[in-house]
């Protein structure tokens, strides 16, 4: 089993290797509603119970039996390259997500990254983790949907994405934690093809309704970020990073 010393700092006050009792009643419910889709596997994990509270469809995707499954092991089953920055990820989306009280249930954060196979292939996966229930303004459980994505090609930089009531300032702290990493938001992304297609920064803030000051804050920190010195650097770099199509 990995050692707890391998990831976040702060998601390990809060992680167990406690797997599921799928024979009660609470997973039995669980798996009657939770809908269930191809090449996906979807757990629950209960911060009240300290443990996994439900598993479904980790043999066929990782290897793992869902009564084996366990948050512990997902957490450290990253392939090394995405590892710390999948930790730094966990740890400082948990710590924005923690200091909220309302709406806790619409928040959620997505990264593309590949897994460990317990047969020790790398299986390309596209992750969303997301507050499953509340309790009088704190976080109860967590849900996670591990979607197989075959199609993705990977390059140096690593994707992801924060949604949520406070969308912005969640991202944008994502931004200012993860910024020593070769790591872009979709909010990024979204601006730098508009870029890639030749459009001005005051076109990008007209098409996307934002100020133009916002479009500049998506696009100059990427210079020093991915160490280019233009747009045309910039564009080429995500073209041969696999961040543009």
């Amino acid at each position: 089993m990995p050692e707890r010393e391998n990831f976040g700092e702060y998601s390990k006050t809060f992680i167990t290797a406690v797997p599921a009792d799928l024979k009660s009643q609470e997973a039995l419910f669980f798996d009657e509603r939770i809908p269930k889709f191809a090449d996906e596997a979807v757990y629950i994990y209960s911060f009240k119970q300290n443990r996994m509270i439900y598993a479904s469809g980790w043999e066929e995707i990782l290897g793992y039996r869902d009564d084996e499954i366990n948050m512990l092991a997902i957490v450290n089953m990253s392939a090394p390259e995405f590892a710390h920055f999948s930790h730094e990820l966990n740890d400082k989306a948990l710590k924005f997500i923690h200091h909220k009280s309302k709406d806790l249930e619409k928040y959620s954060f997505t990264i593309e990254l590949k897994k460990i196979h317990k047969n020790g292939t790398q299986v390309p996966i596209s992750a969303r983790v997301g507050v499953f229930s509340s309790e009088n303004g704190k976080i109860e459980s967590i849900i996670g949907r591990f979607q197989v994505n075959r199609s993705l090609i990977f390059g140096k930089v690593m994707r992801y994405a924060a949604y949520g009531p406070e969308k912005e300032k969640f991202e944008e702290e994502l931004n200012k934690i993860l910024f020593s990493y070769l790591a872009i938001s979709n909010k990024e992304k979204e601006a730098l093809e508009l870029v890639a297609k030749g459009y001005s920064f005051k076109e990008i803030a007209h098409a996307l309704k934002v100020s133009h000051s916002a479009i500049e804050k998506r696009i100059i920190p990427l210079y020093k970020r991915f160490n280019v010195k233009s747009l045309t650097h910039l564009v080429s770099f995500a073209y041969d990073n696999y961040i543009l199509p």
